[in-house]
């Protein structure tokens, strides 16, 4: 009679045991981050300045893939450009 109280009290304290697997207010995990825009021409904030166009570029030369379509140049004739404006640099 003994052995069987202890194996119930066992079988009990097992299943409480068992039964404190945590909350379910575990918060969910943050959504992904949204991909990336494709651009598919040069923008026109980056045809407003020369420091914008210089940003613009070095923003791409550091992104580009070697298999992303090619940007359409069909807004730009010439890049932007200033008489009284120092160089930026590139590198």
């Amino acid at each position: 009679m003994k052995q069987q109280s202890i194996h119930a009290l066992a079988l009990l304290a097992s299943g409480l045991l068992a039964a404190c697997g945590g909350s379910d207010d575990a918060a969910a995990p943050p959504p992904p981050p949204p991909p990336p825009v494709l651009l598919t021409e040069v923008p026109e904030s980056a045809l407003v300045s020369p420091g914008a166009y210089t940003q613009f570029t070095l923003g791409q030369s550091q992104a580009a893939s070697e298999s992303d379509e090619p940007l359409t140049t069909d807004k730009l004739s010439m890049p932007p450009a200033s008489e009284s404006d120092e160089p930026l640099t590139v590198s």
